[in-house]
């Protein structure tokens, strides 16, 4: 059974630091793209960040762009999103994800319907 567990979310203040965790059982991540998208109260879920499956392709939306970084520990089975200088727009539910696009993911990455597997999601809060 494929499981996805977020962690490492929290209330922080504006201008802080957080790292999320994303630990896979059931599969391997390093066969796999992986994504992490958000969802703020009242808002469709949106992408954030996305690794390629060998991590030498990276990906950001234009709002994190800069201030959040995407990495994974293949050795470790775990994918990080290392997010900097928070603004309390940032305040929403992350959720990792798995793609299995293999090379169309350069075209795929923004797109909900190709992450099969999520996890439950973690709460980030920033204030202001």
């Amino acid at each position: 059974q494929v499981q996805l567990v977020e962690s490492g979310g929290g209330l922080v203040q504006a201008g802080d630091s957080l790292r999320l965790s994303c630990a896979a059982s059931g599969l391997t991540v390093s066969g796999y793209n992986m994504g992490w998208f958000r969802q703020a109260p009242g808002k469709e879920r949106e992408f954030v960040a996305a690794i390629s499956w060998s991590g030498a392709a990276t990906y950001y939306s234009d709002s994190v762009k800069g201030r959040f970084t995407i990495s994974r520990d293949n050795a470790k089975n775990t994918v990080y999103l290392q997010m900097n200088s928070l603004e309390p727009v940032d305040t929403a539910v992350y959720y990792c994800a798995t793609n299995g696009d293999g090379l169309n993911f350069q075209s795929t990455y923004e797109r909900r319907s190709r992450y099969p597997n999520w996890g439950q999601g973690t709460q980030v809060t920033v204030s202001s």
